[in-house]
């Protein structure tokens, strides 16, 4: 089995998180150099979240998010079967925080899962506050802030769970993680107020200033001739999918978001935020040459380009130090493999007929404050004064009532083993990838851009996956839908969002509130409980902190109240077009006028003819 416990080598253009499979004398020396403590199968880690300040584009030094007064942040390594053990003190100063490990199922654990106001308080300012959890899943994850929209300020890394019965080890000589994000000059708490705002009705999203690969530019990934690599990758950026590539070599997928798939192989995959996928690619055997290794940002994503912003982030794949890094041939529109054409290595085959379906239609609109929110219907999500699992905790009997959790959360109770259908409705002209917490999901269909609504048929269901991609996030397309199963079988709280940073904030989040029965036992841990005290949110009752008449949710958070009847949000961007355009106008006018009052004056007589 290989060792619990890992260290990230650096060189000298960046951080590259980088493990060796078949060197064990290598793997001792980094075990025993490790911050962490690795004993019995239990991975520790003291995570101080810290300000630091650093310029990993080297275009702009800015506060970032470290952890230990370190950027970028430590992965976190382990096998299956571990116990991790996370301690963290927030030592921000001036911000509550929170840990999100992305993609794990946190089963028997809900409470570990990390959103603030679902299944624990945030950790505010000076307290300590621990994870303690089982990872039985192998694979590709990472690990992230979730609250205040905080990790784009960098409380983000990778978390790599080992598997001793992964079924191409045999192939591999070596793995490598590589993260990719997009990457912003200002932090998230000026950024919100910015994009939530009625200045900006039609709710465009902040364009990255750049793209980073293992939060840096200019990476060098040394590499040996003839080798086969595993390239762990991850999407950890706020807005933009990205599309990846190696000049002059094959990628080979394997894995997608901890699930292992049969060998599929491309020259250019697609990586949305937050969506994993592990790759092998086999270095040449002549190391004559270095060659381009690109992420490039999904201009899609953005509402406008600035002209001086450049997509991609380049790195290389360096055979020999003494050769020129080339710079990457000129690709006008990449052409990525379909995930959806994925199959399981396991080949799960799609789930029975569905006893339960949540029907998600997505849309933007402007609410009464003049900002641009997004919604899940009409539901634009809020808070609640209490976290969700704590509300199901302590409902007793009312727990199964969705209505406790409050309007503002969109709250689908659903019972224990039963087959749960999603479908997303995209009413919308961008591309959303949506997360599932505490699962992974059957991606069953996915209908082209412009498809309209999903229409339950026959003919429809023809089209479905006979045995579907699975992976935690998937991308619906501009004004399409998606169709996803997964079987209600881990009891907890858990999200479906949008994974744009700039969506959750806006409040494109709906709240699964699993087999609530089955959770009478859990004990939350003194120090949770502690946080809610601290930052002084209630650890029982319903969504508005009514622990006498859960039904009452007199005082729950709220959205701002909705536009008057006829306003709509092209009618707003019009509206404040319209007084800008009517201002100049009148200036314009102002200014003839008085220039008309006023002529310029004549000579007091004529000039002299000649």
């Amino acid at each position: 089995m290989l060792p619990s416990s890992r260290h990230a080598s650096i060189n000298t253009t960046g951080q590259l998180y980088h493990h060796m499979l078949f060197l064990p004398l290598v793997r001792l020396a980094l075990a025993a150099s490790s911050a962490s403590l690795a004993l019995a199968g239990t991975v520790r880690h003291n995570f101080d979240i810290t300000w630091v300040r650093r310029n990993p584009d080297g275009a702009h030094e800015r506060p970032v998010i470290g952890i230990n007064d370190q950027w970028p942040i430590p992965p976190i390594h382990a096998n299956v079967g571990d116990r991790v053990v996370i301690r963290v003190r927030n030592l921000l100063g001036n911000q509550t925080t929170s840990l999100h490990f992305h993609g794990l199922f946190m089963r028997g654990t809900p409470h570990m899962d990390g959103p603030d106001a679902v299944s624990q308080c945030p950790i505010p300012p000076g307290s300590e506050f621990t994870y303690d959890f089982i990872v039985d899943q192998p694979g590709t994850y990472w690990y992230h802030s979730h609250t205040h929209a905080q990790y784009p300020d960098g409380l983000r890394g990778p978390l790599i769970v080992h598997d001793a019965d992964f079924p191409y080890r045999k192939e591999i000589d070596e793995e490598l993680v590589l993260t990719l994000s997009d990457w912003y000059h200002d932090e998230m708490q000026t950024l919100i107020p910015r994009f939530l705002s009625k200045n900006n009705p039609t709710g465009a999203e902040p364009v990255p200033k750049s793209a980073l690969m293992n939060d840096t530019q200019n990476l060098e990934v040394k590499v040996q001739p003839g080798r086969k690599y595993l390239f762990r990758i991850i999407n950890m950026g706020a807005l933009a999918g990205q599309y990846f590539w190696i000049e002059g070599h094959k990628l080979t997928i394997v894995e997608v978001d901890g699930v292992y798939t049969k060998p599929a192989e491309t020259s250019v995959i697609y990586l949305s935020a937050a969506q994993r996928m592990s790759v092998i690619v086999e270095t040449r055997s002549d190391a004559s040459t270095n060659f381009p290794i690109v992420g490039r940002m999904d201009e899609r994503l953005f509402d406008f380009v600035p002209s001086d912003l450049n997509c991609d982030s380049t790195g290389w794949l360096i055979y020999d130090d003494a050769k020129p890094k080339p710079e990457p041939a000129p690709v006008d529109e990449p052409q990525d493999f379909d995930d959806m054409d994925l199959v399981p290595w396991d080949g799960m085959e799609l789930l029975p007929e569905p006893q339960r379906e949540i029907q998600l239609d997505v849309r933007m609109g402007v609410l009464g404050n003049g900002a641009n929110y997004a919604f899940f219907g009409n539901i634009t999500y809020a808070m609640p004064q209490v976290p969700s699992l704590y509300t199901a905790l302590s409902a007793g009997e009312l727990a199964s009532n969705p209505a406790i959790y409050g309007e503002y959360t969109r709250p689908f109770v659903l019972e224990k083993g039963e087959v749960v259908q999603i479908v997303v409705n995209n009413d919308d002209p961008g591309r959303h990838p949506f997360h599932l917490h505490g699962h992974n999901f059957q991606a069953i269909y996915r209908s082209p851009e412009e498809a309209g609504f999903w229409e339950d048929s026959d003919e429809a269901k023809s089209k479905f996956a006979k045995v579907p991609m699975r992976r935690d996030t998937l991308v619906v397309l501009p004004e399409g839908h998606i169709v996803l199963r997964f079987r209600a079988d881990n009891p907890g709280v858990w999200l479906f969002h949008c994974h744009i940073e700039w969506h959750v904030v806006s409040g494109l989040v709906a709240t699964f509130v699993e087999a609530p029965s089955e959770l009478k036992g859990l004990t939350i841990p003194d120090d949770h409980l502690d946080a809610c005290k601290k930052v002084g949110m209630s650890t029982s009752g319903n969504a508005a902190s009514n622990s006498v008449n859960l039904l009452d949710l007199t005082g729950q958070n709220e959205p701002p109240a909705p536009l008057p009847d006829g306003f709509t949000p092209r009618g707003i961007a019009a509206l404040v077009f319209s007084c800008i355009a009517g201002i100049v106008g009148v200036g314009v006018v102002a200014w003839y006028g008085f220039a008309a009052a006023n002529p310029i004056a004549s000579p007091a007589s004529p000039p002299a003819s000649s």
